[in-house]
């Protein structure tokens, strides 16, 4: 993996190239490193937690742990949709505080391909004036006549994990 390191004015970033796991929102695509994927699951219960932000859903129980799950959708203020076949759960590896890494779920609407992505495909994310443009995003990638943005994933849950260390 190379990198590429993105200087303006917002944020100083470095891209990594690599593989990311793509996935969609609203219609729109998103990619994850995928060496922060633990699994991809179908849509199941989710155990409500009383108190939780809106966009944390609750938690599940994948094969004995106890799982925060968080709604990609309703975090990004992205209209809510209903539930379709390709609905899935996207478990990722994140650290969790205090140097111990956390499973957590991400609901998508549909999980796409798996890209390997170079420097020379990647551009820096402009800047909307919005924190996840920024501080969330590692870049924007062109592919296959596209535009996919990178996230950062630590970065996107950072928030999330505070409350639900305890689970």
């Amino acid at each position: 993996m190379s990198n590429l390191t993105f200087d303006d004015n917002a944020s100083n970033t470095t891209f990594t190239a690599g593989k990311f796991l793509t996935f969609m929102l609203a219609e729109e695509c998103y990619g994850v490193e995928v060496l922060k994927i633990r699994e991809i699951i179908r849509m199941q219960k989710i155990t409500p937690v009383p108190q939780m932000p809106e966009h944390v859903k609750g938690v599940i129980n994948l094969r004995g742990k106890v799982i925060p799950v968080v709604d990609l959708r309703i975090k990004f203020n992205l209209l809510v949709a209903e539930e379709t076949e390709r609905t899935c759960i996207i478990v990722v590896d994140v650290e969790g505080g205090q140097g111990v890494n956390q499973l957590l779920g991400l609901i998508v609407d549909a999980v796409e391909e798996v890209l390997n992505v170079s420097d020379n495909e990647v551009e820096p994310s402009p800047d909307f004036g919005t924190r996840l443009s920024t501080e969330c995003c590692l870049g924007i990638a062109k592919v296959k006549d596209s535009v996919k943005t990178l996230l950062d994933i630590e970065k996107v849950v950072s928030g999330e994990l505070e409350g639900t260390v305890g689970f």
